[in-house]
């Protein structure tokens, strides 16, 4: 049924990817071909939408039967005849899910056409409308009111203000332009976006607001309709309605901003396997923007206290946003650094804010930030493969405690590879003996010193036992 190509990615990516992918334990249990089947489908699955947007009530402030009902009469309203409904999670109680119709087959491409870039795309197939600094290319009689079919470049190679593009494109539906092609490439005009932003999501170091067209990275914006930066005030403005995507979501923009948060489904699962209770104190170490943080307060009823950390300030002004929003009133948010928060000598008890000392939670929930590779829909990722590695050592750091020095636990001793890393084994079989003078010492280096007396040790076994409950 897939009708978009797999997500494009860069060539070091997609080798790297299979290779971890279809490592040597999984060929060995499922056979080769089917590793290969599981890795396509995989990739081709990421350019598609998920089967169901999810939202999540706040019912902080209202039952999640009267917000499903308030959400079905707007969805009434968004899809005319159509009859969608809206499904409550039977295991999640305040998720509401709603089905993603599609892919559509029977939409008719029109002959006036227009081009924007990939993430813009993906930003239509989730809802949105198309934002005029997104468009790449138009045809060259196309005027306000023309209705037009919009393709998405995922190659990122047409040039903009192209009157035609023949390279790989990938239809995404029909729309209503609300300006002429003179109008979008010829206007040096501010545009306005949403502004404040309603509620926003996480996709690893990025947000994007709940109207799906913008994203937001630190001070600045990266709004999904452009394809590039700036600052609110430069981005935005409808260029395109549309009026049939080949896949239908609803769209959120404004739309019971109190009641109701867009949260992916396993973004749900995390406040509830943390199981967070009425008077606990709890720690989000990457908090940003909220959504987690925000659901653990509501599920402690806003009573206790919820401490998001984020080290970006402008991160940390969204989680307070949200947390107004969301009117929850224990949240308590510092602009500090995760990997940092254990305090490493005593300070005052009735220090508030971190570093803490340690086992000052009841229970600690940790996002760590990652590479959102995993969005959907994403029909292409253009990070190079240091970009995608490159979280790889944050995430150990907020998890580890160091120093880890010594080497790891030794092997038949029962215990699982992933167990074996959290030991710290000195071993003087490792070490190389070498005799030392006071001429060897000058001229040696002082990392090969240091090495040496890591490894040339006594005979010492270190484990770390972390408490669950």
């Amino acid at each position: 049924m897939a009708i978009f190509p797999k997500i494009l990615l860069k060539p070091e990516v997609e080798a790297y990817l299979k290779s971890i992918f279809k490592n040597n334990e999984l060929v060995a249990a499922i056979g080769p071909q089917e590793a290969e089947q599981k890795y396509e489908s995989l990739l081709n699955n990421l350019s598609h939408p998920p089967a169901f947007t999810t939202v999540r009530v706040n019912t902080h402030l209202a039952s999640v039967e009267h917000i499903r009902s308030l959400l079905c009469e707007e969805l009434h309203k968004q899809y005319a005849s159509l009859n969608v409904p809206v499904l409550q999670h039977p295991q999640l109680p305040d998720i509401l899910l709603i089905p993603v119709i599609g892919p559509r087959k029977d939409l008719q491409k029109l002959s006036k056409e227009v081009i924007v870039g990939a993430q813009c795309g993906s930003a239509v197939l989730r809802g949105a409308h198309v934002y005029a600094p997104g468009i790449v290319s138009a045809s060259k009689c196309m005027k306000a009111g023309d209705l037009v079919s919009v393709y998405s470049d995922i190659e990122g190679k047409c040039k903009r203000g192209a009157k035609e593009f023949l390279g790989t494109k990938v239809f995404i539906g029909n729309g209503i332009s609300e300006l002429s092609r003179s109008e979008i490439f010829n206007s040096n005009g501010p545009l306005n976006v949403c502004s404040p932003w309603p509620q926003e999501q996480k996709i690893g170091p990025w947000s994007y607001c709940s109207c799906s067209h913008c994203l937001k990275v630190n001070m600045n914006v990266f709004c999904l309709g452009t394809g590039q930066f700036g600052f609110r005030k430069a981005l935005g403005g409808m260029g395109i309605k549309m009026i049939e995507s080949i896949y239908l979501s609803p769209s959120f923009d404004n739309l019971l901003p109190s009641y109701l948060f867009l949260q992916n489904l396993p973004s749900s699962v995390v406040s509830y396997v943390l199981n967070p209770q009425p008077g606990e104190r709890i720690l989000d170490m990457c908090a940003a923007p909220g959504g987690k943080t925000t659901h653990l307060a509501t599920l402690m009823h806003d009573e206790g206290e919820v401490v998001a950390l984020d080290k970006i300030a402008d991160k940390v002004k969204k989680i307070k946003q949200n947390a107004s929003l969301l009117k929850l009133n224990c949240i308590k948010t510092f602009c500090y650094d995760g990997t940092k928060a254990l305090a490493t000598s005593n300070i005052e008890n009735e220090q508030e804010g971190p570093p803490f000392l340690p086992e000052s939670f009841d229970r600690i929930l940790l996002d760590a930030p990652c590479s959102g590779m995993g969005q959907r829909p994403n029909m292409a990722y253009s990070w190079s493969l240091k970009e995608v590695t490159s979280y790889q050592p944050l995430q150990r750091k907020l998890f580890s405690v160091e120093p880890h020095i010594g080497s790891e636990g030794m092997m038949g001793a029962g215990l699982s590879p992933e167990q074996l890393k959290q030991l710290q084994r000195f071993d003087p079989s490792e070490a190389v003996l070498q005799g030392m003078d006071l001429d060897s010492l000058q001229s040696a280096k002082y990392e090969d010193l240091i090495s040496l007396a890591n490894k040339d040790s006594i005979g010492f076994f270190i484990a770390k036992f972390v408490k669950v409950q």
